[in-house]
């Protein structure tokens, strides 16, 4: 609107749009949600990263999983395996994912330290 006495344009509101506030109320959500990811995911990594080193079906599937994370073109994974897990595995692997999926701060592996050579290693091995 135009003031009388300048004829200088003035901004009727200095309120922020209502699609800004929305933006920075997203933006919000997604830190507060990759915050909780990271929390709960790299302890859940670091359990699933042990017991993929070990030597049983469970770790087997733990394995495939985590390749598969690392690489899923190489190394692809059917999800109905995770059915054969026990309920604490199962739920490390569903931190992992959501880690994976909602931080996207790194690539799995790279949490892990020496991930690159830990995660060859088990693709050698031949994680089934």
């Amino acid at each position: 609107m135009n003031t009388p006495a300048t004829g200088k344009i003035r901004p009727e509101s200095t309120q922020q749009p209502e699609a800004l506030n929305d933006f920075f109320r997203q933006m919000a959500e997604l830190d507060t949600e990759r915050q909780a990811a990271t929390a709960a995911g790299i302890p859940a990594l670091l359990r699933l990263a042990d017991v993929a080193e070990r030597d049983s079906g469970q770790a087997n599937t733990v394995r495939s999983f985590l390749l598969g994370l690392y690489n899923g073109y190489r190394f692809p994974f059917n999800l109905v395996r995770l059915r054969g897990l026990d309920k604490t595995l199962f739920d490390d692997c569903m931190a992992v994912l959501t880690l994976d999926a909602r931080a996207t701060a790194k690539e799995v592996h790279q949490y892990l330290d020496g991930g690159d050579d830990r995660f060859e290693r088990w693709a050698q091995e031949g994680a089934a």
